[in-house]
């Protein structure tokens, strides 16, 4: 695989407008050649996505999804700029795969990256750091695992690095792009909440033969 320089990074997003990842991401997939990196990036969606992402979405959806016989559901709201998108199709298909997904995804409690807060981080990251198998190890060493851990652990709790649930090569995130590329305006996930049945119930555990035990001692 070529080695991707800062240099053709630059040049592919100014060329593009798509973010810094996306045109290393690109490069990287295609060798380092910028047409085919170019086509890489319109096929994707992320070129058009780019250039709309600082639209004000002020329209949308709110949708809901219930699962497994009513035990979970979801309210996901899904913006746009205008309100002949919202009633597209296209896009309520797709208001309705990110509630899916949130309700496919246990662990998922934020829509990006950014919204973690700080305060989280650096707990998780004080975890990390007192875990016994780094407890040998140099200081800088145990930082940069911790960094590596922390990361994949954000990537987690984020839904817009989720696998797409109907197809793994994508991220929620590329959907999205695509869909935006699509429809040709800005769409934002702006919230989601799920709703488990019994969650944060203490449930009364009871003994079934002391039950009877107790009441034959009665009669």
């Amino acid at each position: 695989m070529a080695e991707i320089s800062a240099k053709a990074v630059k040049e592919l997003r100014d060329q593009t407008g798509a973010g810094m990842m996306d045109c290393k991401k690109a490069l990287a997939e295609n060798d380092g050649d910028m047409t085919k990196a170019m086509e890489w990036l319109r096929q994707k969606g992320i070129t058009s996505a780019e250039k709309k992402a600082g639209r004000v979405t002020a329209e949308g959806l709110v949708d809901s999804y219930i699962h497994t016989g009513g035990r979970i559901g979801v309210l996901v709201e899904v913006n746009c700029q205008t309100d002949f998108v919202a009633r597209n199709k296209e896009f309520q298909a797709l208001v309705r795969n990110i509630a899916m997904q949130v309700a496919a995804c246990p662990n998922v409690e934020y829509v990006k990256v950014a919204d973690i807060p700080a305060e989280m981080i650096e707990k998780e990251k004080e975890i990390e750091m007192g875990r016994d198998d780094l407890a040998s190890k140099p200081v800088n060493i145990r930082e940069k695992i911790v960094q590596g851990r922390i990361e994949k652990r954000l990537k987690e709790l984020s839904l817009m690095d989720q696998p797409f649930i109907r197809d793994q090569n994508i991220t929620v995130e590329e959907l999205v792009k695509q869909a935006i590329a699509q429809l040709g305006e800005n769409i934002q996930v702006r919230r989601f909440v799920r709703f488990v049945l019994g969650e944060g119930i203490e449930k009364q555990e009871s003994n079934f033969a002391e039950e009877v035990a107790a009441q034959m001692g009665s009669k």
